[in-house]
C-alpha cells in the first residue's frame, strides 16, 4: 500500500525564475486582507488567521488560482502584520481591497533570520534601478512544512516603486 501522507503539500512548488529581478504591474488586483499579531515579527496566530481566511474564501466560492497564488506580507510593526492573500473574486464579511502599481522584485533564499540583510539589499537593488521604495511587501512562497519537503525556503520581496 502507498503512503500518499508522505508526498502531501499544501503549496505548490516555488519558481524562482518567474519572480527573481522582475517588474510586476498590479492593476487592481484582488485580496483579502488581515491582520496577524507578532512579536518581533514572529507571527504568533498565523496558522489561525489562514485557517479563517481560507474557510472564508472557500466558502463565498472566491477562488483561490494556487498557480497565481500570492501571499503578502507588510511587515508594519514588530507586533503585528497585515498579510493579503490574492482572490478571484470579492468575498463576503472579508476586508477586500485592491493593491496597484509598479513593483521592483527579488527572490531571497534562506533563514527568517537574514530579513534584516535581504531588505537592505533589495534598497540597493531598487537605488540601482534609479527607483524610490514607497512600500515593500514580503511574499512568503510556501509554508514552512513545504518549505522543508522542497528543502527550499524562498522569499520574493516586492518593492512599489
Amino acid at each position: 500500500m502507498e503512503n500518499n501522507n508522505e508526498e502531501k503539500v499544501c503549496c505548490p512548488k516555488f519558481n524562482p525564475e518567474k519572480w527573481d529581478k522582475k517588474t510586476v504591474n498590479f492593476k487592481d488586483k484582488k485580496f483579502i486582507k488581515e491582520r496577524v499579531r507578532s512579536l518581533f515579527h514572529i507571527p504568533l496566530n498565523f496558522g489561525s488567521v489562514m485557517k479563517k481566511s481560507c474557510d472564508k474564501i472557500e466558502k463565498a466560492n472566491a477562488g483561490m488560482d494556487m498557480k497565481d497564488f500570492i501571499l503578502l506580507s507588510d511587515e508594519n510593526s514588530l507586533w503585528g502584520a497585515d498579510i493579503y492573500l490574492s482572490v478571484l473574486t470579492e468575498v463576503p464579511g472579508a476586508n477586500n481591497v485592491k493593491i496597484s502599481g509598479e513593483f521592483l522584485t527579488k527572490v531571497f533564499e534562506g533563514s527568517y533570520k537574514d530579513m534584516g540583510k535581504w531588505v537592505k539589499e533589495m534598497e540597493k537593488y531598487v537605488s540601482a534601478k534609479n527607483k524610490k521604495i514607497e512600500k515593500l511587501y514580503f511574499y512568503y512562497t510556501t509554508c514552512p512544512k513545504c518549505a522543508k519537503k522542497y528543502g527550499k525556503n524562498y522569499v520574493v520581496i516586492l518593492a512599489k516603486v
